[in-house]
């Protein structure tokens, strides 16, 4: 059986990869420091919106050492149009100290050190790794946990054991891909509400679709 899921999981990122082969993070950065704080303030919140504000945001505190001695006000004034501006101020200030504090204003290059960073989880730390890094990782947010119980590649709930069943499904060479692409379909065919399972590639590996299917058969024979 695991095996049987290690292929099915291989021959999704086949599909997704002829799908998005250039795919990439969406949001804009030139720096380390500047794809952690994008990160966290992408928290439900869509990329464009975050790359509309950062911007200003980097040309005004361009270092862990600026941001970290920045006034609260001052940065929720430019950050004000995302949802939950005053708490990601927050965050991102005091992430920005303790990079001054532990790390000498670096962005620090493991997930062990990257997690000690206020407001910075596993799926913040991940993009850092891949993104900055070019070093392995998968980025477990909400796309990723819909389509991974949807697809039947895992079907936890909580993003630390979904990481982890993925990685075992995966070469790590591949994570980072992977991750980028199953975002992408997740924003732009299987949306949350209402996917669009008749143009979807993925339906017949799809374990949603093939419940789907099987229910309105059985409505149809009901009729």
């Amino acid at each position: 059986m695991e095996q049987e899921l290690r292929e099915k999981a291989r021959k999704i990122h086949r599909k997704l990869a002829a799908l998005y082969p250039q795919a990439e993070c969406e949001l804009n950065f030139s720096n380390p420091f500047e794809v952690l704080i994008a990160t966290v303030l992408s928290a439900q919140c869509t990329d464009k919106k975050v790359n509309g504000v950062t911007p200003k945001l980097f040309s005004t505190f361009a270092t862990s050492e600026e941001l970290s001695q920045a006034a609260p006000g001052e940065v929720e004034e430019i950050i004000k149009s995302l949802g939950l501006y005053k708490n990601k101020a927050k965050s991102i200030i005091a992430a920005s100290k303790d990079m001054v504090e532990k790390f000498a204003g670096e962005v620090p290059q493991s997930m062990e050190e990257l997690v000690t960073l206020a407001g910075v989880g596993r799926k913040t730390a991940n993009c850092v790794l891949v993104n900055a890094f070019a070093k392995p990782g998968i980025m477990v947010d909400t796309h990723c946990i819909r389509l991974s119980n949807r697809l039947g590649l895992s079907l936890q709930t909580q993003p630390e054991k979904i990481e982890a069943e993925l990685k075992e499904l995966l070469s790590k060479r591949v994570w980072g891909k992977f991750s980028h692409r199953i975002i992408l379909h997740g924003r732009r065919v299987c949306h949350a509400r209402k996917p669009e399972c008749g143009r979807c590639t993925l339906k017949k590996l799809c374990r949603y679709y093939a419940e789907t299917e099987r229910f309105a058969t059985v409505d149809i024979e009901r009729v």
